[in-house]
């Protein structure tokens, strides 16, 4: 394929993990703010006050999710090498306790920083729908890296 002109050339390599890391928390955050913009537009649960502010959200919620990774990676790692069942019936448990519980943490970092400029309604205080985005965030992210995936697979 030729390039037509010189950023379509640039970019068509990523030749460190550098470059790669970008590409991949800008293609995250890009379908979080997607997720957020659409949830804030068609979900009378979700509000956000401005474009800034879902961006500053994005870009929030894509470094906690990925710092409450770590951490559940950090708490399971007790449990690697023990095949009997409590240690696994415990893996699934403390990784479910970090994972449900950091979007507790998420949501009161995300009213601590944005205030009023972002707001969940509903259930245990916004807590529902939030998990509910958080859940539309990943699953979008999903889709455009299994995409991404996909086209380098097609040659």
């Amino acid at each position: 394929m030729k390039a037509h002109h010189h950023a379509a050339a640039t970019s068509a390599a990523l030749p460190n993990a550098r470059q790669r890391l970008y590409v991949r928390y800008y293609v995250a955050i890009t379908a979080d703010l997607i997720v957020l913009g659409l949830l804030s537009q068609f979900w009378d649960r979700v509000q956000i006050s401005s474009f800034t502010a879902g961006l500053v959200a994005a870009i929030m919620l894509q470094l906690l999710l990925q710092a409450t990774l770590m951490i559940e990676h950090a708490a399971s790692r007790p449990f690697e090498n023990k095949n009997s069942w409590q240690a696994k019936t415990g893996r699934i448990f403390v990784a479910w306790l970090i994972l449900f519980s950091s979007k507790f943490a998420m949501l009161w970092a995300i009213g601590l920083v944005l205030g009023d400029a972002i707001h969940f309604y509903g259930a245990m205080h916004g807590a529902l729908p939030f998990i509910a985005t958080v859940i539309c965030m990943i699953l979008a992210e999903a889709l455009a890296f299994s995409t991404f995936a996909n086209l380098e697979s097609a040659n």
